[in-house]
């Protein structure tokens, strides 16, 4: 069993036609078909279904597939290993960010960026359950998010920092100068609310619940800059961590109630080899102030 086989059979499954897997791997159908027999064959089973110019997956296909990427992904690690030793002076990363720890991986990228300038940067922001999905595929090396869930044992998970969930207001509110609010007090206010997924929604809302609040949300909207902005207004206010607000113009003010702790995590596949610039990366974030 060849990697070559593996990548051939991997295109197939993944276009499943042999014409277009092999024009994407710039051979010929014939030796795409060929190397896809011996694959069989070695294996004793069919991984495709052939029904005239259609191929399907096998069931045993499908579960070759998952054992098959592994190996990809396994000689492709080798390779980085070899690669890395050229001094972080070329190479890609591959980060997943949490919209909300938007500004605490910022301030890290821009030392990172100032100290490998050669190191390319792919940055996807999203919610925790896509970018974890994205990581199982390989197609992340890093997360950054905030860890409020249970991780299966393939993930291996370092804590930054923990923040409890506080006031958002403009710094022109009369409730700026307050040293700290009740929950019964935030649920009269007109409130605008960040939710990018499930888990902030959640949490604002068992903070409430606890309490026997259910108070009306004026505003859902699923990015943190315009919630910002609207809460600069006077008009609104909101409540997520206080490393959310970046710049003037905002008052932070803690919560008397008893709150809800969001912890901020670095994640990563735990068999994975670790790049390098990610290794440089995680030092950076690690040493950003919150």
């Amino acid at each position: 069993m060849e990697l070559r086989q593996l990548r051939y059979f991997l295109k197939a499954a993944e276009l499943l036609n042999f014409t277009e897997a092999a024009r994407h791997l710039h051979i010929s159908q014939s030796t795409l078909s060929e190397q896809v027999k011996q694959l069989e064959e070695e294996l004793g089973m069919p991984l495709f279904n052939r029904i005239g110019n259609r191929i399907v997956l096998t069931e045993a296909g499908i579960l070759f597939s998952d054992y098959a990427s592994q190996s990809i992904k396994k000689a492709s690690d080798g390779m980085m290993l070899i690669q890395d030793l050229n001094d972080l002076n070329t190479g890609t990363i591959f980060i997943g960010v949490s919209y909300g720890l938007r500004n605490i991986f910022t301030q890290a990228l821009i030392r990172f960026t100032n100290q490998y300038p050669n190191i390319s940067i792919r940055i996807v922001y999203g919610v925790s359950d896509s970018l974890i999905d994205m990581l199982e595929r390989f197609e992340l090396d890093l997360l950054l998010i905030f860890k409020d869930f249970s991780l299966p044992a393939h993930f291996t998970s370092e804590e930054l920092f923990s923040s409890p969930m506080t006031l958002i207001t403009s710094a022109r509110s009369t409730l700026s100068r307050r040293t700290a609010v009740t929950l019964r007090e935030i649920a009269q206010l007109p409130l605008v609310l960040a939710t990018q997924g499930y888990n902030t929604k959640h949490f604002v809302g068992k903070m409430f619940s606890s309490k026997g609040l259910d108070p009306e949300f004026t505003i859902e909207v699923n990015d943190i800059p315009t919630m910002l902005d609207l809460v600069k207004t006077g008009k609104y206010h909101t409540i997520h961590i206080q490393p959310v607000v970046s710049g003037a113009g905002f008052a932070t003010i803690p919560i008397k109630d008893k709150n809800v702790i969001r912890t901020a995590t670095i994640i990563s596949l735990k068999d994975a080899y670790e790049k390098s610039a990610i290794r440089q990366l995680r030092m950076l974030l690690k040493e950003v102030k919150v």
